[in-house]
């Protein structure tokens, strides 16, 4: 997954900013992009909007009034929303993209996961341990992902993304899930899941909080907000007494808020990115608390208050996600069995179920474009609980269309999420991709795939910098 270095976070608890941009800026204006084919968007009472498979609504208009509050249903891929409007938006209600809490461990063996699900555009939490399968729990999902307990009454840690996840307590605990992304949200992705607890023979830990999720607003006109936006991320949990056996887990990280327009107005609003609770401390395990996420502010001019929990935001000029000849990464088939058109990666419902009596080690094919031939790539599984296993191959080909196949043992006695990832350097000539990203000279692209998520890309700058640029979710 995608780490970051040389970033530079502040953290600002329950504070309020307040910024005037000069008089040369306000000429200018901002074009976000909408087509305007969903029309005006004006909420009376609460409702649940149904998610595209591009994750992109082309609104008009956005008017959400007070006392009304938006959920996002997601959608299969379960990409980032992105609202985009070619008029104003008012935004006075509540959004909401809060992460799942983790499910309840148990004195008995489930084997169903029971990590909360992500916001849209968020990551899982990991699954509880479960004492039959394996007394180690699920790592939480995502780039910033809580590691789980790895013996009884081991919490689990906390997911990370701006800040870093907190590690749980006792036994051995996971650690907390470290920190990733860009502060310029370009594109935006979402928080990471908390890792399960562990659990003795014959338990089940509790499962990791899901993380924030993603949510981007761009107006061409005036956004005004003095509304509510919660991207929290979801709770650990616990028993919450001193018990022998299941293991509390993490809490997800919070997700990630990016506001573009001409202009950013309104006073009162809040925006929450906190990172979720780790389950409470039982006197033999506590889950780690989930680090916080990120928020972006864009305008060419701003008079904007808003009440910031957990985070102070970045700041910039409004700026296009869209970059041509992205890199692209996909697992196209297992065994033999092609991925579906439109895959979950969920562990609860799997994608593809192997025939009985499928041997071990099994087949793996990846496709790649816009990758140079030759750059290996390192597929990953990584089941329900337990240990990750991965192998590394070689892509052949064309820049314009590469392959490899790949062979990995994949657990027979649980589900398993497949993540393929590579990174190369970057040639004008090859691909076609960017030389210049967010003003530094790219030297290395990371793409990164996952079997039910689009890729994931990253330009890696001289300096080392390394800046998410590819389709999240």
């Amino acid at each position: 997954m995608i780490t970051m270095r040389g970033l530079l976070t502040v953290l600002g608890v329950g504070g309020a900013l307040l910024v005037a941009a000069g008089d040369a800026a306000q000429a200018q204006t901002f074009n976000s992009g909408s087509t305007g084919a969903d029309g005006a968007f004006t909420p009376a009472s609460n409702v649940t909007l149904t998610v595209p498979p591009s994750g992109i609504f082309h609104f008009t208009t956005v008017t959400i009034p007070a006392g009304v509050t938006v959920t996002f249903a997601r959608n299969a891929a379960n990409t980032p929303v992105i609202l985009l409007a070619s008029g104003d938006v008012t935004i006075a209600g509540t959004l909401d993209l809060i992460g799942a809490p983790g499910g309840a461990g148990a004195f008995a063996t489930l084997l169903a996961p029971n990590g909360g699900l992500g916001g849209p555009g968020g990551f899982a939490g990991g699954a509880g341990a479960s004492g039959i399968v394996s007394t180690t729990a699920g790592t939480g999902v995502g780039p910033g992902g809580g590691i789980g307990g790895t013996a009884a009454n081991a919490g689990g840690g906390g997911g990370g993304f701006q800040t870093a996840g907190a590690a749980g307590a006792g036994g051995t605990a996971g650690g907390g899930g470290t920190t990733y992304g860009t502060a310029a949200l370009l594109p935006i992705v979402g928080g990471s899941g908390g890792g399960g607890g562990g659990a003795a023979f014959g338990n089940t830990g509790w499962g990791g909080g899901g993380g924030g999720g993603a949510l981007v607003i761009a107006s061409s006109g005036t956004l005004t907000f003095s509304g509510t936006i919660l991207a929290r991320g979801g709770a650990g949990g616990s028993f919450g007494f001193n018990t022998f056996g299941p293991g509390a887990s993490g809490g997800g990280s919070g997700g990630a808020v990016r506001l573009v327009a001409t202009t950013l107005a309104g006073s009162g609003g809040t925006i929450d990115v906190r990172g979720g609770a780790g389950g409470p401390g039982t006197g033999f395990s506590a889950g780690g608390a989930g680090g916080v996420g990120r928020v972006r502010l864009e305008a060419f001019t701003t008079t904007v208050s808003v009440n910031f929990q957990g985070v102070t935001p970045s700041q910039g000029l409004p700026n296009s996600a869209v970059l041509p000849n992205a890199p692209i990464l996909r697992i196209a088939s297992i065994a033999g069995v092609p991925a579906p058109a439109a895959p979950t990666g969920s562990l609860a419902s799997p994608d593809v179920t192997l025939p009985a009596g499928t041997p071990n080690p099994v087949s793996v094919v990846l496709e790649g474009a816009n990758i140079p031939p030759g750059t290996t790539v390192t597929v990953r599984v990584q089941g329900q609980v337990g240990s990750v296993s991965s192998t590394t191959v070689t892509l052949t080909g064309t820049a314009a269309a590469t392959t490899a196949p790949a062979s990995l043992v994949i657990p027979t006695d649980q589900p398993s999420v497949l993540t393929a990832s590579a990174s190369f350097i970057l040639l004008a000539g090859v691909g076609g991709g960017p030389v210049f990203v967010q003003g530094e000279a790219v030297e290395r692209v990371r793409v990164t795939a996952g079997w039910g998520a689009a890729s994931q890309v990253a330009y890696i700058t001289k300096s080392g910098r390394e800046i998410v640029l590819g389709a999240g979710r």
